[in-house]
């Protein structure tokens, strides 16, 4: 299991994020089989395989075949997970200083707002 879990971050090291869905199932003799929720992502990551196998290879795996397997689950969705940032009374009070010490033009406008936003989302936080 704790094998399966270090393959499985590592193959999320090198693919990209649609495939986080995608887990690994086992590796037996060198062949390692992954699980797809669907066809078209299999279509997807069989493309992957080569740049996946060299770079696992890379890492160390002695993985000589990769194997995907279309695995029909029901879909959970993931709680989104909130950011939570404090920013310190001298850090708002830089925040300030930066939105004063803009120049008040059309280009700057923006910023200054998203600065004044900023301000006082985390002063009424506090």
């Amino acid at each position: 299991m704790q094998r399966n879990l270090k393959l499985q971050k590592d193959c999320g090291l090198i693919l990209p994020p649609i495939f986080a869905s995608c887990e690994v199932m086992q590796v037996t003799e060198g062949q390692l089989t992954l699980s797809a929720p669907n066809a078209a992502l299999a279509t997807k990551l069989k493309q992957q395989c080569p740049k996946l196998q060299a770079f696992l290879q890379e890492r160390g795996w002695q993985i000589n075949a990769i194997r995907i397997k279309v695995q029909v689950r029901r879909v959970v969705e993931k709680p989104v997970a909130v950011k939570q940032i404090a920013f310190s009374g001298k850090a708002l009070q830089a925040f300030g200083q930066l939105e004063h010490a803009l120049e008040d033009t059309p280009q700057n406008a923006d910023l200054r707002a998203a600065l004044s936003r900023l301000i006082q989302r985390h002063r009424s936080g506090s």
